[in-house]
């Protein structure tokens, strides 16, 4: 069983002007204290997006986990620790059986139904979500609240990590209701390494 940081940071392209942006970030956010952290490039062609991933492999090496959204191929390409899939995505027993054995892999749930099929998988943590309503989606799922998370943690013993909405003002609820990690985009953006420690410091 793998243990997960309370902060698991997430670097979404379309959060930056640039890829000189995004590695300034990655680069604070590593400064602040993540140990966990996941390239998401919802709209970038292949090239780029392992191009970048690359680049933060380099720079970020061995300090941080790094965690592919979406594409097995390119988490094995880039060198990266792991990869995270969706419901519309690659099964996790189709992404585990691109990355093998070893590397970490993460599945998003929506609802209870999807925890109990996630806790049957090969999956290392199961992310849930959204907890309360978020910005970070163009077609986000209901939001489950933090009843949501409390009954997701009963039905698995895996890792969880809540996403959707999650910033300095509620991350504490969010574990105190038995997540054990949260997941954060935009609250980690205006100041990447100040959020960071800020999120650190709160969630202890």
């Amino acid at each position: 069983m793998i243990v997960l940081p309370r902060l698991y940071a997430i670097l979404d392209t379309s959060c930056f002007p640039d890829t000189q942006a995004l590695l300034s970030a990655a680069e604070e956010l590593l400064a602040g204290g993540v140990t966990l952290l996941q390239y998401r490039n919802k709209s970038g062609n292949t090239r780029q997006m392992l191009e970048q991933a690359r680049e933060l492999k380099r720079r970020l090496g061995g300090a941080v986990k790094l965690i592919m959204d979406d594409r097995a191929d390119l988490c094995l390409a880039a060198g990266f620790d792991g990869v995270h899939v969706g419901q519309e995505d690659l099964s996790p027993a189709g992404a585990r059986e691109v990355i093998g054995e070893t590397l970490l892999l993460g599945v998003s749930t929506h609802n209870l139904e999807q925890v109990k099929e996630a806790d049957k998988s090969s999956a290392n943590y199961i992310a849930i979500g959204p907890v309360f309503s978020t910005l970070s989606k163009a077609n986000p799922d209901p939001v489950i609240g933090l009843e949501g998370v409390r009954s997701a943690r009963a039905l698995t013993r895996k890792p969880l990590v809540a996403i959707g909405g999650i910033n300095r003002d509620n991350c504490r609820s969010v574990i105190d209701v038995g997540a054990d990690s949260v997941a954060v985009i935009s609250d980690l953006m205006r100041d990447p390494r100040k959020s960071t420690e800020d999120f650190f410091r709160i969630l202890g």
